[in-house]
């Protein structure tokens, strides 16, 4: 029995991930995914004032900062009793809605759509069209994509100033509300995105397009017109003739925050999402309401200082402990739902929020890379319908308030108070948890969808999401990892500029900017 040992390394995967290997005979049969980077930020914010998270915070990630921002506030929100006007809601949702726009675009067309103009793919059918369309910095959709991606992030700019990094979201509101010239600003830009997404990529209406009930449906949508000739149609017939709709699946416990907040509901101090989320058990099959209260971390194979089991993020530790001789082998945590091995991200999100197409194709093939992908695609049209929602919402409240200020205005007389903020961000279940004590933070804690998705062992030693995703696949060369890029791609590990894969003495680079 022949057993190869392969590192691969995945840099600026919300810091850098390797991924260890181990095959017998050509098959995975142990993944480790290692977190290389330690950041520190959480105790960056330690005795920091409370507010000093809505700078800090957004640094967590360029890419993904609005949606740490919301997160942000919203755990401070709690902490103080505050519940913020409905307009600042709706500019809230509008501004992580584009900044998760622009994300899908980018991940799907400029990180995982040119993985498959690799030459080892040139035999395969329309490999010809497929550069034509996704070739780096010379395809058609690839170039196109960073045209309308940029001008998506405009809208974040309209009400925080620039993007990313922004810090216009404040406890009890924004920092500016809607007004005539904004509202027409952003849907110019959300019109010109939808005419892109259904002229290149859909090759149909996008109503339409949310409308297909089923797999059945859906089939019919690809095969027929100008649909068959679209982007989406071309990357769904390669990504099948690769097999990646039987890749990848991983654990079938999926975990959502719900997409967007309820605008008048945040005023009554009432946290309703738009869009349900929950955990759906992949044992039973049935769906669970959340409960916050059952997430924790666990240590046990990451290198901190010890601690005996899960402990929730308002008790969590992340005292650094880098043991790299012992069994321990990330700077990652293991975050569980109880004791569930979770993933997150599009697929979750839009599963748990009623999405009938995806439940179907669901329970029709099971989770894969490729569904993953596709759902990520789906949940654009999603993002482009609720985000013109926010604007006519807002457009029937002008000139109502966007911020109510706290009771107690300077730093010094903060009260204590422990808060959570639950967003869901382009990739996946984010969440941040404070204490505030003696007008300081007295611990933060984050805990990021790449967290839940590529998380070590826990100390009941099951595998992460992505280790289990990796395990049992059939690799025909060892040396071309272009599969393994497939998989942990299509999670979207939070590739900001450059990624690249390492196996042996072969590197793969690509730059999207």
């Amino acid at each position: 029995m022949a057993r190869i040992e392969l590192n691969l390394d995945l840099n600026r995967v919300e810091g850098d991930l390797e991924i260890r290997l181990t095959l017998e005979d050509g098959v995975v049969v142990e993944a480790r995914t290692v977190g290389t980077l330690y950041r520190g930020l959480e105790q960056i914010l330690i005795g920091r004032a409370a507010r000093d998270a809505l700078v800090i915070t957004p640094r967590v990630c360029g890419i993904c900062s609005t949606s740490h921002l919301y997160a942000a506030v919203l755990a401070l929100e709690q902490a103080w009793g505050l519940h913020p006007p409905a307009n600042a809601t709706r500019v809230r949702n509008l501004c992580l809605g584009a900044e998760s726009l622009q994300s899908d675009l980018r991940q799907s067309f400029l990180f995982f759509a040119p993985d498959f103009c690799q030459p080892g793919y040139a035999q395969q059918p329309e490999y010809a069209r497929i550069l034509a369309e996704f070739e780096p910095f010379q395809g058609r959709i690839y170039r196109e994509t960073l045209a309308v991606s940029r001008r998506l992030v405009r809208i974040v700019a309209e009400f925080g100033g620039q993007w990313p990094h922004s810090s216009f979201m404040l406890p009890g509101g924004v920092t500016m509300g809607p007004d005539v010239r904004r509202l027409l600003a952003c849907r110019a830009e959300l019109d010109a995105a939808r005419q892109w997404l259904e002229q290149s990529i859909l090759g149909g209406d996008m109503e339409a397009w949310l409308g297909l009930p089923d797999a059945a449906a859906l089939q019919g949508w690809l095969e027929q017109g100008q649909a068959a000739d679209a982007a989406l149609a071309l990357l769904n017939r390669f990504a099948r003739g690769l097999q990646l709709h039987q890749r990848g699946a991983g654990t079938g416990h999926m975990l959502s925050y719900g997409a967007g907040y309820e605008a008048e509901a945040m005023a009554r101090g009432e946290r309703i999402t738009r869009m349900a989320g929950g955990f759906l058990d992949g044992d039973s099959g049935q769906v669970q309401a959340l409960d916050q209260g059952l997430i924790n971390e666990h240590v046990r194979h990451s290198w901190y200082l010890p601690y005996a089991g899960g402990r929730h993020p308002w008790e969590g530790e992340t005292v650094p402990d880098y043991r790299p001789d012992s069994d321990r082998y990330s700077w990652a945590k293991a975050p569980r739902y109880g004791d569930k091995v979770v993933q997150t991200g599009p697929l979750a999100e839009l599963l748990l929020g009623g999405d009938a197409l995806m439940q179907s194709l669901y329970r029709e093939e099971g989770g894969s890379a490729w569904l993953r992908q596709l759902a990520r695609l789906r949940r654009v049209a999603h993002g482009l319908q609720q985000a013109r929602a926010m604007l006519d919402e807002m457009a029937l409240h002008l000139g109502e308030a966007h911020f109510e200020a706290p009771p107690k205005a300077p730093a010094a007389s903060d009260p204590d108070g422990d808060g959570y903020g639950l967003v869901m961000a382009a990739r996946g279940a984010l969440g941040h948890w404070v204490k505030l004590r003696d007008g300081v933070i007295e611990k933060y804690q984050i805990v990021t969808p790449t967290a839940w998705n590529a998380s070590p062992r826990d100390s009941q030693g099951q595998p992460g999401h992505w280790e289990q995703s990796l395990v049992g696949l059939q690799l025909g060369d060892a040396e071309d990892t272009t599969e393994i890029g497939h998989i942990i791609r299509s999670h979207d590990p939070c590739l900001v500029c450059t990624v690249h894969m390492m196996a042996s003495d072969k590197r793969l680079r690509f730059s999207p900017f």
